[in-house]
């Protein structure tokens, strides 16, 4: 019996997927739940397991393809039979089944003074000439009201026509045919048929690539000729973290804010209990939950950190979802403690060191990476004495974590060792102010330098 392998959908609005790797080839043998392939979303990076054991008789999808969610990878002979003769042509992975294309996009009318003067920002989905609304997601909406980009105007590569973030992000570069906003394009004359046609240049990659694509000395000239340079692909889910961080850094007016606190009791704290502790409750003692049960403190105070712009309105969070960024051998994900404000030291500790393990082994689901309100990001684990990091939008703001090493400081007009970290938070000027950070922060010291919590 034949069982089709589709692809999976990975969370509500995911709509597509893009294979990175096959864990079987034509002809292996599979049980049941054993991993199949990997697959990587918009949101996170995952091993599909095989919905039934037996041969896997045919791959349909080559990696690196993106393909709609339902669309058939691959099929299974349930009966184990083996292929025979059509073995040799099942290795070769076929093409995927086409998607249905894209609605061509129309041209926009420039509208009378008046409807341009009661244009408003969209809320909705925005239609399309021929009445039918546009399918895209709240995100994409959101990105092209605030460069006033039109969405019925840009082609849509998800399933059903759908305008998926890439396309957006591509309309933003310039790329993809995308039209503005019917107010903010004035008039253009046609080009008379005589002159001749210009010929178009290719859309600009995303994430800044086509920047150092127009500059001569991305790749000097004598490496050109000797080739003494090595080009590697990016990786679907390093093209997904330069995407969001060419966005962020375009969206949000980063400023940056230093501070440092004394870490020596928590240290000497960590130090006397990280036995006892692994030993009651099966979980390491490390210093990353002291961290965010300051942050939680520090973001009830001033609900502001916590917050995320919508077009002109700022949306304050009543939870404290916290992302903590995880350093992967392939790249990096942030998964959310979600309701963080309503655990305990150990409940923080429990959650967060479960998602990091699962974030390594690509068991992540969709939801655990989705709706942070605030992020911390530890580049100290690797010797960094501090950083200033992006902000993971939606958020407006985000803490780095430098190195605690042992430091002199003066205390009481003497000289002391004492074990020091640098505390970094980069935040959204459209909303934070320095002076709401700076009593973030010293909220945030206030906690670590004073911990009276148990942490059993």
């Amino acid at each position: 019996m034949a069982v089709d392998v589709i692809m999976p959908q990975m969370g509500e609005s995911i709509f597509e997927g893009t294979i990175t790797k096959w864990l079987k080839k034509a002809g292996d043998k599979i049980e049941r739940d054993e991993p199949l392939f990997e697959i990587s979303t918009d949101k996170v990076d995952a091993e599909i397991p095989s919905p039934s054991a037996g041969v896997l008789k045919e791959i349909k999808v080559n990696e690196g393809q993106t393909v709609p969610i339902q669309t058939v990878v691959a099929v299974i002979d349930a009966d184990g039979a083996a292929a025979g003769s059509a073995a040799p042509a099942a290795s070769a992975p076929a093409k995927p089944e086409a998607a249905k294309p894209a609605p061509a996009p129309v041209k926009a009318q420039a509208p009378s003074a008046p409807e341009a003067k009661s244009a408003s920002p969209a809320v909705q989905p925005p239609a399309a000439a021929n009445g039918e609304k546009v399918r895209s997601s709240p995100l994409v909406r959101k990105i092209a009201r605030e460069h006033n980009i039109d969405v019925s105007q840009v082609p849509g590569t998800g399933a059903g026509g759908r305008v998926s973030k890439h396309d957006i992000l591509n309309a933003v570069e310039g790329g993809a045919g995308a039209v503005r906003t019917s107010a903010q394009v004035p008039a253009v004359s046609a080009v008379p048929s005589a002159a001749p046609a210009r010929p178009s240049a290719p859309p600009p990659a995303v994430g800044g690539a086509s920047a150092s694509a127009v500059l001569e000395n991305a790749v000097p000239r004598e490496k050109m000729y000797f080739g003494h340079y090595e080009v590697q692909p990016m990786s679907v889910m390093r093209q997904r973290i330069a995407e969001h961080m060419v966005l962020s850094k375009r969206v949000s007016p980063h400023v940056y804010s230093v501070d440092e606190a004394d870490m020596t009791a928590i240290a000497t704290l960590r130090a006397k209990m990280k036995n006892k502790f692994e030993e009651s409750t099966g979980t390491k003692l490390t210093f990353m939950p002291f961290f965010v049960r300051a942050a939680v403190e520090a973001l009830r105070a001033f609900p502001t950190v916590n917050s995320s712009v919508d077009g002109t309105n700022i949306v304050l969070h009543k939870e404290c979802n916290i992302g903590i960024a995880v350093a992967l051998d392939w790249g990096l994900i942030v998964p959310v403690i979600k309701n963080a404000e309503e655990k305990n030291f150990l409940g923080i500790a429990r959650t967060m060191n479960d998602l990091a393990e699962r974030a390594r082994a690509k068991k992540l689901k969709p939801e655990e990476v989705a709706e942070g309100t605030f992020a911390i990001t530890n580049p100290g684990v690797f010797g960094g004495l501090f950083g200033l990091p992006v902000i993971n939008q939606p958020n407006v703001a985000i803490l780095g974590l430098g190195a605690i090493e042992k430091r002199p400081v003066v205390i009481d007009d003497a000289i002391a060792i004492r074990s020091m970290v640098y505390l970094t938070l980069s935040y959204d000027h459209r909303v934070v102010d320095g002076a709401v950070a700076h009593q973030f922060m010293a909220k945030l010291k206030h906690t670590l330098e004073n911990w009276t919590e148990s942490i059993l």
